[in-house]
């Protein structure tokens, strides 16, 4: 794990549940964090820098979850030392740095993947598969909208510049662009973006919509609000956020915000690897409910009918009625608050390295996920429609053994 921050906090209590790899090794800049995790997963090994982790011949493979303005140094650093790659999104923060990764892992001969997107968990996996059945016609219209509390967090500097990678079209932009590419099959044509930044204390936007058109007309909207005056998560009775603040909270943190009287970079350490908030191995569900996380509610528009998430499963409403599916038998279980989605990416790297077998989310599918992140941004600034040119679409044969049923 190269980075030991709030993302590897997320992430290393999958990884360390999964009998098909071995935790072996951590590296970052802060003794701390590398205390911490030694003393959370005790037998690996510790390193003050990412070049000194990849010289340790017993890495195979680097989960790159370091700052997004060192994704591409860091991923090169890996992949030059003939270490498969896995890289948390956004996959680089520009495309000249993406086309340089891709180059180098292919000749290099290792696997890059770029994942831990929200397109991997089991309601949008399952919902591509009803879609490719054509049971309720083909897809038409994808729609994801997002109310969070992104912006009331803590924050650090870097995670406000846009110039580091930093704000919500960057850091939030891919889960919701990756999984309306999933859905649509890839190939997006163009997009049209704005952003909105409403909060002085905060100096990047907070909030962004977007229109983008499929190659074959196929049409989706995506929102983000993260200004934490509404929470999509509010209208699930079933969703609690255990790391969420409440409504008074939230008011309070926004006030302290303008007011300059925070300490995030204190309140950030929670989170951390080994902070108060890390979540544990133990804390590993049988099952999980589906929530809205920051990806928002997803509804998909398809000929005859709609596919929409609920709580164990997905609800399709056709000319027969409304059918709900079951998909607790597919999951497979996972330390909260991913969801899912650390097992499916680092599950497909596994198949592609040790039984090779083809990787789908791989440099090319992240680069045209940023691809998009990026022409929101510049539509927004340039106030047009931009036309995209590194798509890729998506093979049917992924996730070809997910048997999702719909109930007749």
């Amino acid at each position: 794990m190269a980075g030991l921050g709030q993302g590897a906090a997320g992430t290393l209590p999958a990884l360390a549940s999964m009998p098909e790899l071995e935790l072996v090794a951590g590296a970052d800049i802060d003794p701390a964090m590398c205390e911490n995790f030694k003393q959370r997963y005790p037998g690996t090994r510790t390193f003050p820098s990412v070049e000194a982790l990849c010289r340790d011949a017993a890495v195979d493979a680097v989960w790159i979850a370091t700052p997004n303005r060192f994704h591409c140094p860091h991923a090169l650093v890996a992949m030059r030392a003939g270490k498969h790659v896995i890289v948390e999104k956004p996959m680089a923060i520009s495309l000249a740095e993406a086309d340089e990764m891709v180059a180098v892992a292919e000749r290099e001969g290792v696997v890059l993947l770029a994942g831990h997107t929200r397109s991997l968990s089991i309601w949008n996996r399952a919902m591509r598969r009803i879609i490719l059945s054509g049971v309720i016609g083909a897809v038409r219209a994808i729609h994801v909208s997002a109310y969070t509390d992104w912006m009331v967090r803590p924050r650090t500097p870097d995670e406000l510049d846009p110039e580091q990678g930093g704000g919500i079209v960057y850091r939030q932009g891919p889960h919701q662009i990756d999984t309306v590419r999933l859905l649509g099959g890839g190939l997006l044509r163009s997009v049209r973006g704005t952003t909105g930044q409403w909060f002085a204390a905060r100096p990047v936007p907070g909030y962004y919509t977007a229109f983008m058109e499929f190659e074959n007309g196929t049409v989706a909207t995506i929102m983000h609000n993260g200004y934490g005056y509404f929470m999509t998560s509010s209208l699930y009775p079933w969703v609690n956020e255990k790391r969420g603040y409440t409504e008074r909270e939230r008011a309070e943190l926004r006030r302290a915000t303008a007011e300059n009287r925070r300490d995030e970079l204190s309140e950030k350490a929670d989170y951390r690897a080994g902070g108060r908030l890390d979540t544990r191995a133990e804390d590993t569900p049988s099952t999980y409910p589906w929530k809205p996380f920051d990806l928002g509610n997803v509804e998909v528009g398809c000929e005859r009918g709609i596919i929409r998430p609920e709580q164990w499963g997905l609800s399709l409403y056709a000319d027969g009625g409304r059918r709900d599916l079951d998909l607790r038998g597919l999951q497979r279980p996972e330390p909260d608050p991913s969801g899912g989605l650390t097992h499916a990416i680092v599950g497909e790297l596994y198949a592609a390295v040790v039984h090779g077998q083809p990787a789908f989310h791989t440099g090319p599918w992240g680069r045209a996920t940023l691809e998009a992140v990026l022409a929101v941004i510049r539509s927004a600034s340039e106030r047009r429609e931009v036309i995209l040119e590194r798509q890729v679409a998506m093979p049917d044969s992924y996730d070809a053994g997910l048997e999702v049923r719909v109930p007749s």
